[in-house]
Parts: C-alpha cells; sequence; structure tokens
C-alpha cells in the first residue's frame, strides 16, 4: 500500500524540522509544572489559540477582552477550541463528521449552511488564497483527505497535520470560517496521533506569529511541487515549536505564581 504521507516526510527539511519539533515537544513535557497543572496549562493555552485563530480570519483583540467579547468570529473559536478534546477518537474513525461539527461551532452567526459542504463556487478568502476550487474538485480531494485521515502511514502526525491543515485552508470546503476549522483539525491532529496529546502546544498563534509566512506557506502548498509542499510542512514545524514556546512560557508564569 502507498503511503503519500511517508513520502512527504522525505522532503527536503522534512525530517530535521520535525525532529527539532519532536525535541520541543518532549523539553515542554518535562516541566515540573505539568505534574499537577497540565489541565490548565491546555486551557490557557486553547484560549490563546483561539484568539489566534479569530485574528488569522480578520478579527484580532486582546487576550484579556477573549472571554466577554461577541464578535461571531471569535465566538466560533472559543467553541471550536472547547470541543476539540471530545472529538480525539472520531477524529481518527470520522474525519467528515468531526469536519462538519467543527464547522457547525465555528460558523454559527456567520452562515446558514452549518455542516454542510458548500456547493457554489464562492467562498471566503481572509489569507488571500485566490479562487477556491470548485465543487467537484473539493470533494474529491476531501475524499483524499479523509483516506488519509484514517489509513495507516508511518510518517509523523505533524506532516499528517500540515497536510490536513492545508488541504482545508485551500480547498474552504464550507465556504465560511474554513480557517478556523484547518487550524483545529491542525491541533486536533497533534492531540490525536501522538505529538502533543495534552493539546499544550498554542499552535494557531505559532502561524500568526509568522506574519505573512503564513499564507506565503500556503500558497507555496498550492503549486503541488515538492519544495512548495516541503516549505508547508517546514512551516507548520516552525509554528509548532512556537506554539510550544507559549506553553512553556505559560508553565513558566504558573510556576512564579
Amino acid at each position: 500500500m502507498s503511503d503519500p504521507l511517508a513520502v512527504i516526510a522525505e522532503l527536503q527539511g522534512v525530517s530535521e524540522a520535525v525532529n527539532d519539533t519532536r525535541k520541543a515537544v518532549d523539553r515542554l513535557y518535562g516541566h515540573r509544572v505539568l505534574r499537577r497543572k497540565s489541565p490548565e496549562v491546555s486551557a490557557r493555552s486553547a484560549l490563546r489559540g483561539a484568539r489566534a485563530s479569530a485574528a488569522l480570519e480578520g478579527v484580532d483583540i486582546p487576550l484579556e477582552a477573549i472571554p466577554e467579547a461577541t464578535d461571531p468570529v471569535v465566538q466560533g473559536a472559543l467553541r471550536v477550541s472547547a470541543e476539540l478534546g471530545r472529538l480525539g477518537p472520531t477524529w481518527r474513525t470520522a474525519p467528515r463528521q468531526v469536519l462538519a461539527r467543527l464547522h457547525t461551532l465555528a460558523a454559527a452567526g456567520l452562515a446558514e449552511d452549518l455542516g454542510r459542504p458548500r456547493a457554489s463556487p464562492e467562498a471566503s478568502d481572509p489569507l488571500g488564497l485566490g479562487v477556491a476550487p470548485g465543487p467537484e474538485e473539493t470533494v474529491a480531494r476531501m475524499d483524499g483527505l479523509v483516506d488519509l485521515v484514517t489509513r495507516p502511514s508511518r510518517a509523523p502526525a505533524l506532516v499528517l497535520a500540515a497536510v490536513a491543515h492545508a488541504e482545508l485552508a485551500v480547498l474552504r470546503p464550507f465556504g465560511s470560517a474554513d480557517g478556523v476549522v484547518a487550524r483545529a483539525a491542525e491541533r486536533l491532529t497533534l492531540m490525536e496521533f501522538g505529538l502533543d496529546p495534552r493539546s499544550l502546544a498554542a499552535v494557531e498563534l505559532g502561524h500568526l506569529e509568522l506574519g505573512p509566512a503564513y499564507p506565503e506557506s500556503l500558497r507555496a502548498y498550492l503549486s503541488g511541487t515538492p519544495e512548495g509542499v516541503a516549505t508547508w510542512v517546514r512551516h507548520c514545524a516552525s509554528a509548532t515549536t512556537l506554539g510550544v514556546r507559549e506553553a512553556t512560557a505559560i508553565c513558566e508564569a504558573m510556576q512564579r505564581g
């Protein structure tokens, strides 16, 4: 059986980036604060991730204002973040069901056909990626993504997470709030497939901190070349490492009291 993710894992610079990220995660998981307060660190990371995901959709508000925010994009990102811990096992076996649930949470107040694939070419484009693929191509590629998530692979979790994120971000299968769904799928994959099982790394914040490199790397992925795909996976490794740095800072702040 072919293993396309394993092929991606062997692209230039990918293995080194994945290994560096793995080491960063391992260092984080050795922090003494996590012996007693891992759920609290995860909760704080989730809040930062939700804020960053909303900012990448164009709604950037201060962290301290997030809990009281009424903007539907922010509210959607918060609902998605709160639900991820319950979706892990289902993501492995029924990813379509999970994606529909994520969109229902993310797009409430923004769209009417919640959880349903778009039937028209129109889709929001907050990252400036250009015209989304048509519905037929989107359906075919979503079938491919489902296959990647549910089939065994030798590739590291970070590679699958990067591909899931990219496919959802460029396909925009629902037409609204697709970026929030894509970033949630990435974090969910890192959690469920073993790189970050406690969901500590605020990977969404990593994408935000990398600034223009985020959409630029997605456009590189869109090229379909080995170099472009490798650029995107390395970007995701960098974003995850930055997310680990944020989680470490949370631990350090909690340790200081």
